[in-house]
This record gives C-alpha cells, sequence and structure tokens, in this order.
C-alpha cells in the first residue's frame, strides 16, 4: 500500500512538471499589439502599417496598429512600458524617445532599462528648408544671411524638445549663428507656415518637405543624412560641407518591455529582417521617402544608448532647460 502511494504521488509530480511543456503554444498565439505614440498619418504610423501589415500574413496572426498619441510620443511608451513582457506588446520608437530621455524629468518609464531593442526599420533625413524668397541659395549663404543679422531668422520646429528642435540647437551651435526658435504642435504646421512665407526656415523630414520642394514651394539647402538622399540627389548634405557632426536623421524602430525572452526577440527581429527585405516593402517606403534598415536588437540598443547621451550634451550645450 505504502508504494502504491508512492508510485501515485510520483506520478502526480512528474503530470505537473510534463504540464507546462503541453500548455505553452508556441508565439505568437494571440494578436500582437504595435503602439504608436503619435496620431494616425505620419512618419511612425506610415511604417507600422507597412511593416505590420506583412507581419500578420507570415506570422499568422495579426499585428494590431494601437495609435495612442500625446505628451511627445511618452503616452505611449510609458502604456507600452506598463505591459506584459510576452512579445504582444511592441511599441513603435523613433528619435524622440531618445530626446525624451532628458527632455522630460517626469516619466513612468526608462528608454535604455524598460524596454529591449528588437529592430529598426527605416529612417530620414532632417532637411533644412527656406522659403523661396529667401536670399539663400547654399547653406554658406544662409549662414551668412543668419551672421549678417543674428536672432532675426526664424526656425521653426514640430515643437520644443522635438527632434526639429534639437537639430536647429545642434546646427545653431556647430555653425555659429543665432536663429530665433518658433515651436509649433508639429512639423506639419512648422513646414506649412514656411510655404506660406509666414517664417523663413525649418528642419523638416523629407516626407513631409519632398512634396513642396519638389513643386518649387520650399527651397532645400543641406539634409542632415550621412550620404545624399536617393529621394533629393541633388541636395548636399552636411557631411560635405564640412559640419560632420549634423548628421541627424528620424529613425523609426520597434522595442519590446524588457524581460522579453531573448527567443522571442530574436524571432520578431528576424521576422522584421524579412518583411523589409520584400520589394514592396521596400518600395512603399522609398515612396514615402523613407531609407529600409535592418540591424538588429543589438545595434539598435547601441544607437539608442549613443542618441540618449548625444542629445543629453546637445540640451546642455545649448542651455535648453527640460520641461
Amino acid at each position: 500500500m505504502h508504494k502504491h502511494h508512492i508510485c501515485a504521488f510520483a506520478i502526480a509530480v512528474l503530470a505537473t512538471v510534463w504540464q507546462p511543456s503541453y500548455a505553452q503554444p508556441e508565439y505568437p498565439s494571440k494578436p500582437i499589439r504595435l503602439i504608436v505614440p503619435y496620431a494616425p498619418g505620419g512618419g511612425s504610423d506610415i511604417v507600422a502599417r507597412i511593416v505590420g501589415q506583412k507581419m500578420n500574413e507570415s506570422l499568422g496572426q495579426t499585428v494590431v496598429v494601437d495609435n495612442r498619441p500625446g505628451a511627445a510620443g511618452m503616452l505611449g511608451a510609458e502604456l507600452a512600458a506598463g505591459a506584459a513582457a510576452d512579445g504582444y506588446t511592441l511599441l513603435l520608437a523613433d528619435s524622440s524617445y531618445t530626446i525624451n530621455a532628458s527632455y522630460f524629468k517626469q516619466k513612468r518609464y526608462d528608454a535604455q532599462k524598460s524596454f529591449v531593442s528588437i529592430s529598426l526599420i527605416a529612417d530620414t533625413p532632417y532637411i533644412l528648408v527656406v522659403h523661396p524668397t529667401v536670399a539663400a541659395a547654399s547653406l554658406k549663404d544662409f549662414i551668412a544671411l543668419a551672421k549678417a543679422q543674428p536672432g532675426k531668422i526664424n526656425v521653426g520646429s514640430a515643437g520644443n524638445g522635438s527632434g526639429s528642435h534639437l537639430i536647429g540647437a545642434l546646427f545653431m551651435l556647430k555653425a555659429g549663428v543665432n536663429l530665433n526658435h518658433i515651436p509649433y504642435k508639429g512639423s506639419g504646421p512648422s513646414t506649412a507656415d514656411v510655404v506660406a512665407g509666414q517664417i523663413q526656415s525649418t528642419f523638416a523630414t523629407a516626407p513631409g518637405a519632398v512634396p513642396f520642394i519638389k513643386a518649387g514651394r520650399l527651397k532645400a539647402l543641406v539634409a542632415a543624412s550621412p550620404k545624399r538622399s536617393a529621394t533629393l540627389p541633388d541636395v548636399p548634405t552636411f557631411v560635405e560641407l564640412g559640419l560632420a557632426d549634423i548628421v541627424v536623421t528620424n529613425w523609426y524602430g520597434i522595442v519590446t518591455p524588457a524581460g522579453t525572452s531573448n527567443s522571442v526577440v530574436q524571432k520578431l527581429a528576424g521576422e522584421i529582417t524579412r518583411v523589409i527585405a520584400l520589394p514592396e516593402v521596400r518600395e512603399r517606403l522609398a515612396s514615402a521617402a523613407l531609407e529600409p534598415m535592418t540591424p538588429g536588437p543589438d545595434v539598435f540598443a547601441r544607437l539608442i544608448d549613443a542618441e540618449v547621451k548625444r542629445w543629453a550634451q546637445v540640451m546642455k550645450d545649448a542651455n535648453i532647460s527640460a520641461e
């Protein structure tokens, strides 16, 4: 009788040990939420929908794009940071994600510790554009004009703490000029006011600026990309013109809550790499003036660390106060 009890106990223990392996379905077994911390229609939303749609097809699960705009992307990031670390909540991060790390002191997540990087997707350069009536045919002309009129030339941005604000501050530091910064509630309104001649200049991202440049309603002086953009091959870079420190692109990538298993991270990274290699995806990204990128988790994590440090230093050098 005693032996029967021991056998029964052993069987019960083995059953509890074996059960989890049968109970855990292969990832993914349910829809995946991809949080975009901005309103529909912007660059982040475009990237999320292009990539998410193709991931649906191969993962066998729906990737649901969830737009959660507010506080320069912080509301969506906070929502994602509080989600379970199971691979079913992803965040579409962009360059503002690393700027916010220093600019905003009151936030409920840490850009370097609360998430694990999965993969970059694409980037697009910032372009210094001016109204066609501005008497500058080149960057050299614009710098000379700005030095002759310190504080008189307006430069718009997508808002305090935005990427366009910080690249403007970096440009002023490196070029030794003083422009009058005017923050807007988004890059669209800032670019529109340059088109309308209300302000002289802004640092715009390519997707928003290219249509106006090609229509002759904006004049592109220089791009902040490491090499010339395929979309604007005639526009020189800061690097070419002797300001090598001004390489600033608005990048887009996907992160997920820290603690997510490495197997899930690697599966997602591999899937994103596969999707971005598809000709139709590359074509759609290019049509939106976006350059495809596929560095995996390690490279992306190093980029985030470097960007956080870089923007903290720019804010310190330019005496930009955190909110």
